[in-house]
């Protein structure tokens, strides 16, 4: 499986752009079903993050929105794989290329866009841009896509405690960065919410996002072992694509597993160990992505800071796996966190 995406990640690399851009731009004169005729963009132009389309997680949730979206308003569209190793020039050089080529929206997938963001929506204010993940970006043509991923951590957290066997789950983060301490704090708060005894191993795969950590399949594996060595029984990642060896590990052994932002559960990648993955927390990234093409489909671009959260949402616990479903107490547990924190009854702490 690993070598698979490692292949295609290498064709996008190469060509700087999807393997199937040839198709998706369908040279739709923009003209959008809900635009009544004011639309006169190519389509949205996405740039995703590290680790690319085919990561079952962050990457592919912007991708759903985006093919949703396409096929909703009926508009073209393109989208862009970051290449190994590229510096913050290579960034700038891509979001100015959708822009230049008359895509509109812009969006970058991914906090790492935000200084390319930042210098190409000056030179285009008539293009609308969008970053998922970052909130630093003030122009009156961008959109700040951001989340509350500790809220649906939290329901993870709850999941996880009342699921395990062993008093005994585990955290593993992609990079240990800021945004990745909100999905931990989520986590440990709605554990502890269940028991404040349970133990919890908690592991960064890397300091820095260039060092592998969104896009190693075989560090979240490594990691995932280690903590199932130490007794943890439920595993919960926020690790993009090296997830994928997260719930690879953890399938192997025959424990639980919980997927992030996308429902892992349901992807095809993931097929042969799904019935151990407990469920996933939610980011509804597509849902962003496509919230902002059709605001500027329709003549009304979103601008500003967009943060979405339980009460939206955007933010969430899947519930796809009928094992879950059929553990009654765990589902009651999880149903009524969210009910508490969109009534404000508890507030989840976005710092570990």
């Amino acid at each position: 499986m690993f070598v698979a995406v490692a292949a295609l990640a290498l064709l996008a690399t190469a060509c700087g752009e999807t393997s199937s851009d040839a198709a998706k731009d369908d040279g739709k004169d923009g003209k959008g079903s809900g635009s009544s005729g004011s639309y006169d963009g190519k389509g949205i132009g996405l740039a995703y993050d590290i680790g690319g389309q085919g990561d079952q997680s962050f990457n592919d949730a912007a991708h759903a929105g985006y093919e949703r979206a396409r096929k909703d308003f009926g508009i073209g569209g393109v989208d862009m794989e970051p290449g190994d190793g590229e510096s913050s020039a290579d960034k700038v050089q891509r979001i100015e290329q959708l822009a230049r080529q008359g895509y509109d929206p812009v969006i970058g997938v991914g906090f790492i866009y935000a200084p390319a963001i930042q210098e190409v929506a000056k030179k285009f204010p008539d293009t609308t841009f969008g970053i998922v993940d970052d909130n630093t970006v003030k122009a009156g043509n961008v959109a700040d896509l951001v989340f509350h991923e500790e809220q649906g951590s939290y329901l993870a957290g709850v999941a996880a405690a009342k699921a395990t066997k062993a008093d005994h789950v585990g955290f593993i983060g992609g990079v240990d960065i800021p945004i990745i301490h909100k999905f931990e704090a989520g986590f440990v708060q709605g554990v502890k919410s269940v028991d404040p005894k349970i133990k919890i191993e908690k592991r960064y795969l890397t300091e820095k996002p260039e060092e592998g950590g969104f896009a190693s399949p075989d560090k979240g594996q490594d990691a995932a072992s280690g903590q199932l060595e130490a007794g943890a029984d439920v595993l919960y990642h926020a690790a993009g694509l090296s997830g994928q060896g997260v719930i690879q590990e953890v399938g192997s052994q025959r424990k639980w597993a919980i997927g992030v932002d996308s429902d892992q559960y349901k992807q095809k990648a993931l097929a042969k160990y799904r019935k151990y993955i407990l469920g996933s927390a939610l980011k509804d990234v597509g849902g962003a992505v496509y919230d902002l093409a059709g605001s500027v489909v329709k003549g009304k671009p979103m601008t500003g800071t967009q943060r979405y959260d339980l009460r939206s949402g955007r933010v969430g616990f899947a519930d796809s796996n009928p094992a879950y479903r059929d553990m009654k107490e765990v589902v009651a547990a999880v149903e009524q966190a969210k009910r508490d924190i969109v009534d404000g009854k508890v507030e989840v702490s976005a710092r570990p």
